[in-house]
């Protein structure tokens, strides 16, 4: 008979409940089924998920159930964990460097749609099907997010043009694709890049059926919803400026905007120092933290007792650390966590679904890697503590 997990109201409970002594995952599927919904109604193409912000079967099967048929894949382990998820889902191996073996593994599963930015990768691809397509992955110097991908992959735009010629004269479907970089808050990133798009067409005389604007939507990080329909709709002005109205398909990849509202983490206070001022944790950077050291300190923080009451006193910033025996394994300074707050009491962060439990290793023996689902992943009005910014002298 097949195991069906308990569904908990929200966090608190279950926390009062069992008193966890390890760090914890709470997946709402409600809220992953809102992101799902908001991204297919409000995008003008196809949406589709990057599995590596969240590989958990939980989510790519609930994402399967809210209408999402294609999924960005990295490597064959993900293809497999697509597969599981949906034996009809559509893929797409957006890694432009790739082992033979990896390339016999796509063709294997399946994939759709391969991309390239280099001619020595292009190469390794003469086994693929004629019927896919091959979008070439151009980079431009452009700001607007938290780190640019463009310092690892894509070709320059004059590269992009050759590269575009020699897919479309091999018989593949030819395409273009870009990633404007993670947690980009300026729209202005994505019509840069269309507009590029349109003139590597022009340039290399070819016409492309699909073009594909990535992931790299902002994420809830300060407790602000970033208004994503923003940068929908400047990248549908873009597509018709740059194309015209009969522009290609736009193809968006979404991963830490599409996952990470779904989850909250809950750690553990197990130690504290210096009157309270520093603060040891029951995860940290080689676990479910590791976000936070790259992008910074969240700005929603609850502390919990250990009968689910929030600690409702001024909070006031912290030196944390993780559970590990690296010194390194240190949050950056000034975590706001609430005065009254006590060993065993438990740390909430919202918007934890990216690039926790996908990054989480078992360093010292500590990690993430349980989960449980909730309807609710904060109880209503639990009276959010307020940021004394002035304690804090780093």
């Amino acid at each position: 008979m097949q195991h069906i997990p308990p569904l908990w109201h929200a966090p608190e409970t279950h926390l009062a409940r069992h008193q966890p002594d390890h760090p914890i995952l709470y997946f709402s599927p409600r809220v992953l089924h809102q992101t799902a919904a908001r991204f297919q109604v409000g995008f003008p193409g196809l949406v589709t998920y990057a599995v590596k912000a969240n590989p958990h079967p939980a989510v790519l099967s609930n994402l399967v159930a809210a209408g999402i048929e294609t999924f960005d894949v990295a490597s064959p382990g993900e293809m497999a964990a697509v597969r599981a998820a949906s034996p009809t889902a559509v893929m797409h191996y957006n890694n432009p460097v790739r082992s033979q073996a990896e390339v016999q593994a796509g063709i294997e599963h399946g994939v759709a749609s391969w991309s390239v930015d280099e001619l020595s990768e292009l190469e390794k691809l003469t086994d693929v099907p004629r019927s896919c397509e091959i979008a070439v992955r151009f980079a431009l110097p452009v700001s607007g997010a938290a780190y640019d991908f463009g310092s690892k992959f894509g070709a320059a735009p004059e590269q992009a043009v050759e590269l575009l010629k020699r897919v479309a004269a091999a018989g593949w479907s030819p395409s273009l694709c870009f990633h404007p970089g993670t947690q980009c808050e300026d729209p202005n990133a994505w019509v840069e890049y269309v507009a590029e798009a349109s003139r590597i067409c022009e340039a290399a005389g070819v016409r492309i059926s699909r073009l594909n604007i990535g992931g790299g939507f902002a994420a809830n990080r300060d407790g602000i919803a970033p208004d994503l329909e923003r940068a929908f709709d400047a990248i549908a002005q873009a597509a018709i400026r740059a194309f015209g109205s009969n522009h290609p398909v736009l193809i968006c990849e979404p991963g830490r905007a599409m996952v990470s509202e779904a989850f909250t983490l809950a750690a553990r206070i197990k130690g504290m120092r210096k009157n309270g001022d520093v603060v040891f944790l029951n995860d940290g950077i080689y676990g479910g933290l590791v976000d936070i050291r790259d992008m910074g300190l969240p700005g929603r923080v609850y502390v919990v007792s250990g009968d689910g009451a929030h600690r409702t006193k001024t909070a006031t910033p912290r030196v944390v650390f993780g559970p590990t025996c690296d010194s390194l394994d240190r949050l950056p300074d000034g975590l706001p966590l609430a005065q009254d707050a006590q060993v065993g009491d438990y740390v909430l962060i919202p918007g934890l679904g990216a690039y926790s439990s996908a990054m989480s290793t078992q360093f010292n023996g500590y990690g993430l890697s349980d989960v449980a689902t909730v309807i609710e992943l904060i109880e209503a009005n639990p009276g959010k503590t307020a940021f004394d910014s002035q304690r804090f002298n780093g």
